[in-house]
Formats: C-alpha cells, structure tokens, sequence
C-alpha cells in the first residue's frame, strides 16, 4: 500500500463523513476563484483534529499544505499534490476585557472587526474589507495603512501570543516574539509550524471613532480596490518596495488593464489581478511575469512575489 493511500485510509477514519475528500475542487475555496483539486482535501474543525491531522501526515511522510480562507494565494491549474488540510478552527472567547482568544480558522473580517468595534476595542478594526483568517493574519503579518495614511498598520501590534503544533508535532503555547515577524513575513514563511488560536490585546477606544475609521478604510478600499463578487482576487501580488509602491512601477511601465485571457492587471490597482471570469493560473502567472520583466527592464526594479503559490514546481 502506497504512503498516500494509507495516509487517506488513516484520516479517512479520524474524520467524519464528508470532510475528508478526494480530487476535491480548491478553486471555490480561494478569493482567486482559480485552480485545480487537491490530491485530498482535509477539513479541520477543532485544534485537536489539527494535531491528529498533522500526525496522520507527517507519520506518513506524504506532502501536506495549510489553507486558511484562501485569500492571499494562487492555486496552480493541476492543483496541489498530497493532502490540503483547510483551517476552519474556529471559537471566540475573551480572556478578559481587552484580551481576545481566537481560533485560526476565524475571519479577522467580518468575525472579529465587527465584535470588537461593537465592544468599543480598537486594534483589529484597521483590517476591515481584507479577507483573512486568524492563522493567514499571522502568517503573512496582516497589515494596512492607518487613517491618515501615515504609517502603515501591522497585526503584529496586537498579538500577544499563540497555540501552535511545532513541526516536531509539539502543542504549546508562543509569546509574540517567537513569530519574527516582519513586512508580508513571520517565522511560518520559514518553519512548518501551524497556528491553532491567537490572543490579541486591544485598545479601548469610543465606537463612533472606530466605526469613522472603519469607514475611513472602506471607502479607501472600495476607491483603489475590487470587489471580490466582481472581480476575484488574491490581493497585492508583489510585495512593497522601500519608497516605492509595486503597484506604481507596473503602472509607471503602462501595464495596469493589460487582459492575458480572463486575468487582467486591475485597472484601478496595478499591484492587483484579476479574474474576469474563468481566467487560469498560467494566466495569471503570465501577467506576473510580465510584470516582473518589464518593471526589471525599464526601471532596475525586481519585483518580489507576495503572495503563496500552491502546487507550482
């Protein structure tokens, strides 16, 4: 019996019905709206099935790839290979009054802006109208620009620690530090450790002025962004270079609206593609290196991917 197919029998029997599946579409699963299955899709519900799921593999010595909400990746036309386990650990408990226990499957929006906004705790309400999840929100170190425009804002601010499953299969409890975290970075870009709750400590802040800023941002968003049901997407596909935003040197080098099949550098936002309805990875892939070649070529810039790539070579 292959490692593969012992791993599917094993965790076959560790879940119930239905959440464990075989050549399972990853496209709807994504902002992107884009890619092909996975070899078998897990969905975990509780840290504990976590932990189980990530032994079953690991014991197995079969790949394995964590997707939270599907919002800052591409998954490739053929899909991912060995078993995609899909973070949807969910639970909300307040440790006390400014002090938040999250589970990594919990969107950070709509889910946690909303109730702390309500509560009258600011921290979180600066990441309203970007899709993430808990988990993705320390992976990538979710960030956005303040009120102002002054500064830009990082999660990293307000966590204060977390539970994860280390790559030797350890459950323990991290303080901040342990995440390094830096721009579109942290310590899981570079260790197979997997996020199963975060804390985060808030700020007391009048509701009227959270919900102003909360307005501020969207209205932001909606000017320079698309909307999702339109126009799916994974966010900025390159990260920021010092004083110098991506999405201005691929505008600068005439690229923002150019269209390869059904994917488009976004007319609004050249940092940002699109998909205008059936559009593929390598679409997708090709708009990037396009942009990456021409911004290399007219202004001595080299642009850095952002986003995670899934089932590519």
């Amino acid at each position: 019996m292959s490692r593969f197919r012992a791993a599917v029998e094993e965790l076959a029997r560790a879940f119930p019905p239905g959440r464990a599946g075989l050549d399972t579409p990853l496209a709807p699963l994504t902002t992107f709206r884009i890619g092909g299955p996975a070899d078998l899709l897990v969905r975990v519900t509780t840290p504990d099935e976590m932990v189980a799921a990530l032994q079953i593999v690991r014991d197995a010595g079969v790949p394995w790839t964590i997707l939270g909400a599907g919002a800052n990746v591409l998954v490739a036309d053929a899909g991912v290979r060995g078993v995609v386990i899909r973070s949807e650990i969910g639970g909300v408990e307040w440790l006390d009054d400014v002090t938040l226990r999250a589970g990594a499957g919990v969107r950070t929006f709509p889910d946690l802006t909303d109730l702390t906004v309500a509560r009258g705790l600011g921290g979180l309400h600066h990441y309203v109208g970007i899709p993430s999840s808990v988990g993705g929100a320390l992976w990538q170190n979710l960030h956005f620009l303040s009120p102002d425009r002054s500064r830009t804002c990082f999660v990293e601010e307000v966590v204060v620690g977390a539970e994860i499953v280390t790559a030797q299969g350890e459950r323990r409890r991290v303080e901040r530090d342990y995440f390094e975290f830096g721009y579109d970075d942290s310590i899981l870009h570079h260790r197979p450790d997997v996020v199963l709750s975060a804390d985060f400590e808030l700020e007391p802040a009048p509701v009227d002025a959270l919900r102003e800023v909360v307005r501020a941002n969207l209205r932001w968003r909606d000017d320079r962004h698309p909307d999702l049901w339109l126009y799916p997407s994974a966010g900025s596909i390159f990260k920021k270079i010092e004083g110098m935003g991506a999405g201005r040197l691929i505008d600068q080098c005439g690229l923002k609206g150019r269209v390869l099949g059904a994917a488009q550098i976004f007319h609004k936002h050249a940092n940002i593609i699109v998909n205008l309805g059936g559009a593929t990875a390598a679409e997708v892939r090709g708009l990037m290196d396009l942009a990456r070649e021409t911004v290399l070529r007219e202004t001595g810039y080299a642009l850095e991917v952002e986003i995670g790539l899934l089932g590519f070579e």
